[in-house]
Formats: structure tokens, C-alpha cells, sequence
């Protein structure tokens, strides 16, 4: 088990704003060395700001960059590795197309852009904005690196630490929380377990014991930097190793190989013992399912076993959604935003949080290996993409209200 990152949250707009900024810089640094020292590896440092259009809601494209340039070297020099300027919102429009360009202006900024408003539910244009945003993310570099910094979202509340979903509370005060790659105790536990029931138990012993460990620090460093502590994401997140794969943790518990009948009740399983655990929880505490990300994922898409019907499928009963997905590179705005629409309708509807992170790969087709270069990720098969299916009223102007399913 490591620490993905210690995710601070912070509002530049704030009464304090310098001041904030340093001393959650400082916790970072203290957190970082004291948890190396209880033996939970930290891999990253990570600040979070409120929605970037409250902070310019004009929305001009000189301002936004300004703003992210300025951010960014600051949030550097306080020593984190990483920050995310959050959604664009439906009330901002002209927020989503600044993105491509504030992308291809950053190199450690991440951004998002919301699907869903809490007074409005499933906001159809802002689903076709974040595909656009896909879309001219893609060529930015040449292996459509840059769509891993975008993500979009569907009913994600603030104050999660894994990127790029994390941003913070508008008029919050300084936070943290905590993202952590604990894929690995889903394998150990699973391989040693004797039944379902024992591999839950066995799981839940190993996450619980871990954050109670955690938690001590997290206490005295809020104490000592003053900082509320948000919580705890176990969201089982993998690293492209067999030892580290959630994918194969899910396979260990009796599916022959992931995509083929049975795997989306071991996602239900996980799922389950995640919502069983005892620790204060922040963000999605559900399966995590990059494919780019996770050793056996990239292995069933070289063999044709999982497609991305079958990762949105286990997202009706699990965690985050569609994450570093790889597409074709010709994927057209149109088939994205019909990717997405059901991801945001799936989100509404079950009431829960989904993001997407999809990966146009310039010059790849569907089924062509992907060739990155990079120690997070693990080669696979360019998925293929649906074909927009969506006409007439679902690519209209509305904003549609669908309640989360009622239970009796």
C-alpha cells in the first residue's frame, strides 16, 4: 500500500490566500516525510483550488492562462508536484473551451469539466462541451497525452483527492485528504482467502487497520497546520504490476478473465467491502478501473475480453467510471458526447459520482496497440468507440432533472 498523494485544498480567492497556500505547503512537506516514516510510501504532493470560472468569471482566455501560469509556478514553489483547477461549470459556458488551451499552456495543471449541476441534474450542452474538449485535447501532443490531465465529471462533489476530480468547496477553508493506491491488498487478500466471506473480512482487516495507522498523523497534522481533514479515498487504485492490479484481484475471486460473465459481480463484491470499511471517506471509495493503469485491464483489451460497454457496466455498481481509456484518434466530438451522455445519465440516475478520462490517440485505430512510454502505464488495444447514437431531443439545449431511483 502506498500513498498516491496527499491531496491539500485550497482558495486562492480567500481572506489569506498566501498565507493558506505556504502553510498547507508545509503540511504537505510534514505529512509526506511522516508518513515515509510509518512505512506508507508517499508518492506525490497535490493542490487542489476551487472551479477555476468562480475565480474568472468572465472567462477571458488572457486571464485564464495568467491565472493557471501564476497558480501553477506558486503551487510549485510550495512544493507540491501537481495541481487541478477543477470543473468547468454549466453556469460558466464559456469555461469548457479555455481548456484545450489551458492544457497545452501547463504542464503539471489538471482540470475537469461538470456534466451535472445540482440544481439542474444532466446539463446536455456542458456533455457536448466536454467532448469537445476530448476531442482538441487529443492532437496537443502527439500520443494524446494531454487528455490525461481532463477529465469529465457527473455528480462529484468536491473534496476528493484522487486527480483530475479533485477541487475544493467554494469559501472553503484550508483541507486535505488522502488518495491511496491499496490495489496490492486487494491481491494479498483475495489470493490467501478461503471463501467470498474471508476475502471480504480479510480485505476490510487490512484497509481498516491501515487508515487507523494513518489517521494519528492525519490528527496531528491538522492540529499542527491547521487544516480540516476531509478523509480517506480506498478506491483499490492499481499500478501496472501483476502484485498491484485491481483487475486481477477481481479475477482471483473467480473470473476466468475480465469481461466475460461474472465480472460484474466481482465489481458489486469489491464495491461492497469498500462501503463495509470503517475509515472517514473522501471522494469515491469504489473500484478503480484504468485500463491504461492496471496490468490485467491492458491484457483483456489485447484479448479482446473487456470493451469499454463492460467498464461502464461496472460502473452502475462500483466506483469512478471510465478512466485513461485509449480510443481511437479520429474519435469524433459526436461519439464522445454519446460516450459521455451515458455516463452522466448512469450517474444522475444512481445518484453516485463518475468521471471519464478518455484517451483519443492520435493516429491509432481501433484494436492497434498502444506504444506509450511511461512507467504508469501499461500497453494495451486501442478500445473501440461507439457509434453516437443519440438524435433529436438527447443533443438538444435542455438541462434534464432524472431523480436517483427510488428503493422500497
Amino acid at each position: 500500500m502506498k500513498i498516491r498523494s496527499i491531496t491539500c485544498f485550497y482558495d486562492p480567492g480567500g481572506r489569506d490566500a498566501d498565507r493558506n497556500l505556504g502553510r498547507l505547503g508545509r503540511l504537505a512537506a510534514a505529512g509526506k516525510e511522516r508518513f515515509n516514516a510509518a512505512g506508507f510510501s508517499v508518492q506525490t504532493t497535490r493542490l487542489a483550488t476551487t472551479a477555476f470560472p468562480e475565480l474568472i468569471p468572465s472567462c477571458c482566455d488572457e486571464s485564464a492562462v495568467n491565472l493557471v501560469s501564476t497558480l501553477e509556478t506558486a503551487a510549485l514553489a510550495s512544493g507540491f508536484d501537481y495541481i487541478s483547477f477543477g470543473p468547468a461549470l454549466p453556469a460558466f459556458p464559456d469555461s469548457y473551451r479555455l481548456i484545450p488551451a489551458l492544457l497545452a499552456a501547463s504542464k503539471a495543471a489538471f482540470f475537469s469539466g461538470s456534466m451535472t449541476s445540482p440544481q439542474h441534474g444532466l446539463h446536455l450542452p456542458a456533455v457536448r462541451a466536454c467532448a469537445e474538449v476530448i476531442a482538441q485535447a487529443a492532437p496537443i501532443s502527439p500520443d494524446g497525452f494531454a487528455n490525461l490531465r481532463f477529465a469529465a465529471m457527473a455528480n462529484v462533489s468536491p473534496g476528493g483527492p484522487f486527480f483530475p476530480a479533485a477541487y475544493h468547496a467554494s469559501g472553503g477553508g484550508p483541507a486535505f485528504a488522502l488518495a491511496v493506491e491499496s490495489a496490492d491488498e486487494a491481491v494479498a487478500a483475495f489470493q490467501q482467502a478461503s471463501s467470498l466471506a474471508d476475502a471480504r473480512r480479510l480485505l476490510l482487516d487490512r484497509l481498516n487497520e491501515a487508515a487507523e495507522k494513518m489517521e494519528e498523523i492525519t490528527r496531528q497534522l491538522a492540529l499542527e497546520y491547521p487544516a480540516d481533514f476531509l478523509g480517506f479515498d480506498f478506491s483499490l487504485a492499481p499500478f501496472p504490476v501483476p502484485e498491484v492490479s485491481l483487475g486481477g484481484a477481481m479475477e482471483t475471486l473467480g473470473v476466468r478473465a475480465l469481461g466475460l460473465s461474472g465480472s460484474l459481480a466481482a465489481a458489486a463484491f469489491v464495491a461492497d467491502a469498500l462501503d463495509r470499511g470503517r475509515w472517514k471517506r473522501a471522494g469515491f471509495n469504489g473500484l478503480m478501473l484504468p485500463v491504461l493503469e492496471d496490468s490485467t485491464l491492458a491484457a483483456r483489451s489485447l484479448d479482446g475480453s473487456l470493451n469499454i460497454r463492460d467498464l461502464l457496466m461496472f460502473s452502475s455498481v462500483c466506483g469512478t467510471g471510465l478512466d485513461t481509456v485509449p480510443l481511437p484518434g479520429g474519435s469524433s466530438p459526436e461519439d464522445l458526447a454519446g460516450l459521455l451522455l451515458d455516463v452522466a445519465a448512469l450517474a444522475v440516475r444512481l445518484g453516485k459520482p463518475l468521471t471519464a478520462r478518455l484517451m483519443p490517440i492520435p493516429g491509432k485505430a481501433a484494436g492497434d496497440l498502444t506504444e506509450f512510454q511511461f512507467e504508469y502505464f501499461a500497453n494495451g488495444r486501442v478500445l473501440a468507440l461507439p457509434p453516437a447514437g443519440a438524435v433529436r431531443f438527447l443533443v438538444g439545449d435542455e438541462s434534464v432533472r432524472l431523480n436517483p431511483r427510488l428503493t422500497y
